[in-house]
């Protein structure tokens, strides 16, 4: 443990960065989790809100600094394009 009063206070402010940063983590991951159950089920409506709350969990992520924006950009592209071939196959 730091005896010095500002590597106290990092030692803090990095805690509580680090519970946050899982939280988002966490939310991102149960999200695209959701999207891809969804993709199972065939149920359109319910995929297509899906699909928009992962991209917008994940473009929160890229501004809070959790995710690399081309990283980002990735796995967006990734899930729209299973949701895209999904429609095709009900179709």
């Amino acid at each position: 443990m730091p005896k010095i009063k500002s590597a106290v206070k990092r030692v803090r402010t990095i805690h509580k960065r680090t519970l946050r940063n899982a939280s988002l983590k966490s939310a991102l991951r149960t999200n695209i989790r959701k999207l891809e159950r969804s993709l199972v089920e065939n149920n359109r409506q319910v995929t297509e809100q899906n699909l928009r709350n992962a991209l917008r969990v994940i473009d929160k992520a890229v501004t809070k600094g959790i995710l690399h924006k081309n990283t980002a950009a990735r796995k967006k592209s990734r899930l729209t394009k299973k949701y895209n071939q999904q429609i095709k196959q009900v179709v």
